[in-house]
């Protein structure tokens, strides 16, 4: 749920800039439009009677905050649900208030970025108006930011804005905005300083825990599915890409819910288990570190929940608060104490002054005098005592403010330290990442090498099978050969034997053409031209050669 403080913030730039003559008030009109935006973007139904009815005594003049603020309390904010776009909700603050305060052409951020610097800073604002952020906040949010930009922090540049700051400890939305545009404390591209803040700002306003790659386990088809998963304090959600376009689900994490190691099975390694109330999910991480980092992470949500506790980050802001509150509160007491001693120090001179006159009035005096004087000396004894007592006590306070001093540098310190080790552990998680990036190049180069061996011996078996078939082919044509040959002498021999039959075909003919010139009655022949025959000529009349060319061409035919 949406803390209350936090909204307020938003509302408050939207109301300011809509304060154009700085008076504190703004027309009851533009309160309508802003009202009706933010219960549209709050998803909550608007009520406009209720605005004239609230004002109707306010009609003469423009409203003041304080007249708006129960309006808003009642008829808003107390009907906020958990189910609205928080970021929507800050758009529209933002686009009221952003180019009514700051030009945008002198800043090397884009309007995107400057809207996420400004929504860290409602984040790590204090809880005061008009709002502002103080130098410890500043250092918090630029070292992290220094941190993601993968450089380092400079007390140096921190130092001299300090001086340039001319003894302010805070500053408000619109400068720090400008000192991060600028690039005073950065000196890198504008892509790094975009993903640098891109990636603080997930991490304090959308509670961006942990984040990456890994692979789920299907609840119907038991598949198992690579899936990019965001961890959050109540839920881990998980997408099909880090581009966070296409959700395929939620892991609500509530108090009942735990997280457990499980065996290597089924070729996958490195399992856990996030077993919720009716629903249980398995999956695997890239390797044993990052599989203990989640189920850490997990395990911490859990029981920030079981605690009842809200995210990390508010804590820190919250305990930060408290440590800056407890010390302001020592320093007041530290200077009131101070001054306390230091009014008892003048009297009890004062007092010496006076006992000093009364000695020189006694010297002078009579026996009685003396007697007097002895009193009063024996009075400056006892004032001298308590005036050691106290200087003795003043010692001591001094001695408990070095030890606080020393206390406090140790803590700054430790701080420090871990931060370091925050520095070196994102550093070593994006070496990790590195790796496993060269490692899917080498996985794609060893898979481009087999690809090429295997057209390699598939050009090899292709070869093979065309010399076998060249081979075969070759052995073909011999057999061709001696066929050919064979086909020849056979050839040869039926010439030899169609040659004979020639011969006596021949001899045949001339012994027939003999018997039939013998048997045929002589008898007047045609005037035309004779026909000249393998039988002589005339052997033969037209229609009997008619006949036997009919009798050839039938057998042909055949």
């Amino acid at each position: 749920m949406w803390l209350r403080d936090e909204l307020l913030k938003s509302i408050w730039h939207a109301f300011t800039a809509l304060d154009a003559d700085h008076r504190g008030k703004v027309s009851k009109s533009q309160l309508k439009v802003l009202s009706y935006n933010l219960c549209t973007v709050m998803k909550i139904p608007h009520d406009p009677v209720a605005l004239e009815e609230h004002f109707k005594d306010d009609d003469k003049g423009p409203l003041s905050n304080q007249g708006y603020m129960p309006y808003l309390n009642k008829f808003i904010l107390d009907k906020v649900r958990e189910d609205f776009d928080i970021l929507e909700f800050n758009k529209i603050c933002w686009t009221l208030c952003f180019h009514k305060s700051i030009c945008p052409k002198r800043l090397r951020i884009s309007e995107d970025d400057a809207f996420k610097v400004w929504c860290i800073f409602n984040f790590l604002s204090e809880d005061k108006y008009p709002l502002v952020i103080v130098t410890e906040e500043i250092e918090y949010f630029l070292q992290k930011l220094m941190e993601a930009m993968g450089s380092g922090w400079s007390e140096e540049k921190c130092a001299e804005y300090r001086l340039q700051m001319n003894s302010r400890t805070c500053l408000t939305a619109w400068e720090l905005i400008e000192l991060v545009g600028t690039g005073y404390f950065s000196t890198v591209s504008r892509p790094t300083l975009s993903l640098a803040i891109n990636e603080v700002f997930q991490e304090l306003i959308l509670d961006v825990l942990k984040q990456g790659y890994m692979m789920k386990k299907g609840h119907k088809r038991k598949n198992w599915t690579e899936r990019w998963f965001i961890l959050r304090p109540n839920s881990m959600s998980y997408y099909v890409g880090e581009d966070l376009v296409e959700k395929k689900g939620d892991i609500i994490l509530d108090q009942n819910c735990c997280v457990e190691s499980l065996p290597d099975k089924d070729g996958k390694k490195c399992l856990f288990i996030i077993k919720c109330t009716d629903i249980s999910f398995e999956i695997s991480a890239s390797d044993k570190k990052k599989k203990q980092e989640w189920i850490q992470a997990i395990q911490k949500c859990i029981q920030l929940r079981r605690l009842g506790l809200s995210s990390p980050h508010r804590e820190s802001r919250l305990r930060r608060r408290e440590l800056r509150q407890r010390q302001q509160v020592e320093e007041e007491d530290l200077v009131e104490r101070m001054r306390e001693l230091q009014a008892a120090n003048d009297n009890k001179e004062r007092q010496l002054e006076a006992m000093k006159k009364m000695e020189e009035a006694a010297a002078k005096a009579t026996l009685e005098e003396l007697r007097r004087k002895k009193t009063q000396l024996d009075l400056q004894d006892r004032y001298r005592l308590d005036l050691e007592k106290e200087k003795m006590v003043r010692q001591q306070m001094e001695e408990q403010v070095a030890q606080k001093s020393s206390e406090l540098e140790q803590y700054l310190l430790r701080v420090r330290e871990l931060e370091n080790m925050y520095h070196q552990l994102k550093e070593a998680l994006e070496d990790e990442r590195q790796a496993k990036q060269d490692e899917e190049a080498m996985r794609k180069l060893q898979a481009r090498l087999l690809e090429e061996e295997a057209e390699r011996q598939e050009m090899v078996a292709e070869q093979l099978a065309k010399e076998r078939a060249l081979q075969a082919a070759q052995l073909q044509l011999e057999r061709l050969e001696q066929e050919r040959r064979g086909a020849l002498e056979q050839y040869k021999e039926v010439s030899r034997k169609l040659e004979r039959a020639t011969n006596k075909t021949r001899t045949w003919k001339d012994k027939v053409a003999k018997h039939e010139g013998l048997v045929r009655l002589i008898q007047p022949g045609h005037k035309a031209p004779q026909r000249i025959t393998n039988w002589g000529p005339a052997s033969f009349t037209d229609a009997e050669l008619e006949m036997r060319k009919k009798s050839w061409s039938n057998k042909t035919d055949e």
